[in-house]
């Protein structure tokens, strides 16, 4: 199979390049990169997932960046979440 490098995908809101705000209002933009709480997006990704959303998998090997204690709790949920051998 075939992989053929797509350009990332760009979100305009008008005349700006990059929207300065979501619904809610609680994202906050720097330089291309967007800072929003958890629970915000959660839901949508989770949705996308399971709905089995072609576009998430354009992002599959980009960086996010959480917290240490967020990394900490995920790293222990996958080791419990292992079949016993």
């Amino acid at each position: 199979m075939v992989h053929m490098a797509y350009p990332p995908l760009r979100l305009f809101c008008g005349q700006d390049d990059v929207c300065e705000s979501t619904a809610t209002g609680t994202a906050t933009v720097a330089k291309n990169m967007v800072s929003v709480p958890l629970a915000e997006i959660l839901p949508l990704l989770a949705d996308a997932f399971h709905s089995r959303r072609t576009w998430l998998r354009d992002f599959a090997h980009d960086d996010v960046t959480i917290s240490s204690d967020l990394y900490e709790v995920l790293m222990a949920y996958r080791r419990m979440r292992r079949p016993s051998a």
